[in-house]
């Protein structure tokens, strides 16, 4: 197996991490099917810990977790902020209108 793929698989499980935490959220503006939205947040977690093992195990415990966490840091910001520039409507919350 190449060296950068573990890294590569975990690059794309942070990213669908984040992208699947934001679908979850109130705040989201996708729109997205319903199911997805209340599901997002625990397929969202359940994508970072693979994520994690994913990192942990191409870079060992330490650089792992940095990197994990920098990588779904950065989707988690860029993601809302593509989602407004893309001029994607907001969501009412449940229960308004």
């Amino acid at each position: 197996m190449s060296p950068f793929l573990p890294g590569l698989f975990g690059t794309a499980a942070s990213l669908l991490s984040a992208a699947l935490l934001y679908a979850g959220s109130r705040h989201c503006r996708w729109s997205l099917p319903l199911p997805l939205h209340r599901a997002g947040t625990g397929l969202g977690l359940l994508v970072a810990a693979a994520a994690l093992a994913l990192w942990i195990g191409a870079l060992g415990v330490g650089a792992g977790l940095c990197v994990m966490l920098a990588s779904w840091s950065l989707a988690a910001i860029a993601l809302p902020a593509l989602a407004v520039l893309g001029g994607a409507p907001a969501r009412l919350p449940e229960g308004k209108g």
